[in-house]
């Protein structure tokens, strides 16, 4: 989210738009058509591991591996919604609200909990990272929690002394 200058030192409130993966509703995040149920998958019985032997001149060699039919989830989905094609999750935007704190600077990352991408086979969601930027301002410049402004004077002000208006 890009910031002004002002937003980031007062604090505010941004309405995002966030693109991400959402359980889908007409499956309830299965993966299979309605009324259907993921069944288990034969080649591994379930596990979602395969043992593969080979020999070797060195003699025989066992190596576990990733089922290849169900690709790791121990169930194989016969039936697939005609929503989300199998994967269970649909790709959504949403409007949310992130609130910033007053004196945010360039570069930091706002976490908000929960409203990442869901986990995988129901698990809880992620984290939500913001990275912030600020645009520069006309007359502040920012140097750690330092505000630097250059006022242009003259000669005989700096060396009689004068009253001048800072922004």
């Amino acid at each position: 989210v890009t910031l002004t200058f002002e937003e980031a030192a007062k604090g505010c409130a941004k309405d995002l738009n966030i693109t991400r993966h959402e359980p889908c509703s007409a499956c309830g995040g299965t993966g299979a058509k309605a009324g259907t149920q993921p069944q288990t998958c034969s080649a591994c019985k379930g596990t979602g591991q395969v043992r593969v032997q080979q020999n070797t001149p060195f003699g025989r060699i066992q190596n576990v591996r990733a089922c290849d039919v169900c690709h790791g989830t121990g169930q194989v989905i016969k039936d697939p919604c005609p929503r989300c094609g199998g994967a269970g999750q649909v790709r959504t935007t949403k409007r949310r609200t992130v609130k910033i704190p007053a004196g945010i600077d360039d570069g930091q990352v706002i976490r908000v909990a929960g409203q990442g991408e869901p986990g995988q086979r129901g698990g809880p969601p992620g984290d939500l990272q913001v990275l912030v930027r600020v645009r520069p301002h006309k007359y502040f410049v920012r140097k750690g929690n330092d505000l630097y402004c250059t006022v242009p004077i003259s000669l005989t002000q700096a060396a009689l002394g004068a009253e001048i208006d800072v922004p």
